[in-house]
């Protein structure tokens, strides 16, 4: 299993389209306005040298390469330029392929020295639309994963069972995909903080705090184990989302119910074109200065877009705190997927 991800393909895409940058700080986030609230999307390598990152405040981004090229995000160049990759990764012999976004796909692929096959890879990419990426190969599609990691940027790097623990073990839990800074904390304070402590862990006290699911894949996602198969079958969203940050802050009733409308109909409109009705509903609410919340609700399954918004504000009116300051309102309707239990179906929690 190869994971093919690309090297800061958004501020590639942008120096592809202004040669002029080339080698220069690149940040790219909202519409490129650093007095706007609005967070990075990517940054080249020069502007991460700078201590930028994705997800950072564009002003405090701003603050720390001042003489860094700041862009607006560009979603339909993104798009177009993902779609050439993806197709000459499907070109290539024998692959079979799993998109996971814009910059990063798994290909499956039966050959005798995949590394090789991964520098053609790398070279095909290249040569059709002038990007550079990263190879993990694995025996596991964590492991392939995790790997692209090391062979950061423009390399190859494999990581099996027999190299896992001696490259991981001594790294931190956060080191692993799947786990982010809460989950680790959660693990912390069971006393496990390496990969290796994780992949040693006794199951009982895993299952206490993740429960009968998650608690053994944690452990199992400690030992790099996990799907060996590739699945090039079409993606099917389960929901669609919307958010938006507000230059000023929302403070009046009026004002907080227009917004949400507005998001509303975005998501809504979203949900039309795939034909499933609504099952659940999901509220991110950030306050002033920044506190967030989010908030989960089912609800009767419903294409009825009227039903579905008087649904929405009955949801806000509940849950959002009256005449405090909104800094950012989110919204995310679930839909029921093809192959659901209609009968005692448990839908994933939202990615908020």
């Amino acid at each position: 299993m190869l994971h093919v991800d690309l090297d800061q393909f958004i501020a590639a895409v942008e120096v592809l389209r202004r040669p002029e940058l080339a080698g220069l700080p690149v940040i790219v986030g909202g519409r490129g306005d650093p007095t706007e609230r609005t967070v990075v999307s990517t940054a080249s390598y020069e502007a991460r040298a700078f201590g930028v990152g994705s997800g950072m405040p564009l002003r405090i981004a701003a603050r720390k390469a001042p003489d860094a090229v700041i862009l607006p995000v560009d979603h339909e160049a993104y798009t177009e330029a993902s779609a050439v990759v993806m197709a000459t990764l499907r070109g290539q012999p024998g692959a079979t392929v799993q998109v996971l976004g814009w910059d990063e796909a798994f290909l499956g692929v039966d050959v005798d020295d995949p590394e090789a096959y991964a520098r053609a890879v790398q070279r095909a990419v290249l040569d059709r639309t002038r990007l550079h990426c990263s190879v993990g190969i694995g025996d596991t599609l964590v492991r392939a994963k995790v790997a692209t990691g090391f062979g950061k940027p423009q390399g190859v790097f494999r990581l099996t069972a027999e190299n896992w623990l001696e490259v991981m073990g001594g790294r931190p839990t956060i080191d692993l995909w799947g786990v982010g800074s809460k989950i680790s904390k959660r693990l912390g304070v069971l006393g496990i903080t390496t990969v290796a402590d994780l992949a040693e862990a006794e199951l009982d006290p895993l299952v206490a705090e993740f429960g009968p699911r998650m608690g053994p894949w944690f452990r199992e996602l400690g030992c790099g184990e996990g799907a060996r198969v590739v699945d090039d079958t079409e993606w099917v969203a389960r929901g669609h989302s919307r958010e938006t940050t507000y230059q000023q802050d929302l403070v009046e009733p009026a004002e907080v119910r227009a917004a949400l409308r507005v998001l509303a109909e975005a998501v809504l409109d979203d949900i039309a074109a795939e034909g499933r009705p609504v099952m659940r509903l999901t509220l991110k609410v950030r306050y002033a200065p920044f506190l967030t919340k989010t908030f989960s609700r089912k609800v009767p399954e419903s294409s009825d877009r009227d039903e579905v918004l008087a649904r929405v504000e009955q949801f806000a009116t509940d849950r959002i705190e009256p005449r405090r300051p909104i800094r950012l309102l989110g919204l995310r309707a679930e839909m029921p997927m093809p192959d659901d239990a209609r009968e005692g179906h448990t839908p994933t929690r939202s990615g908020w």
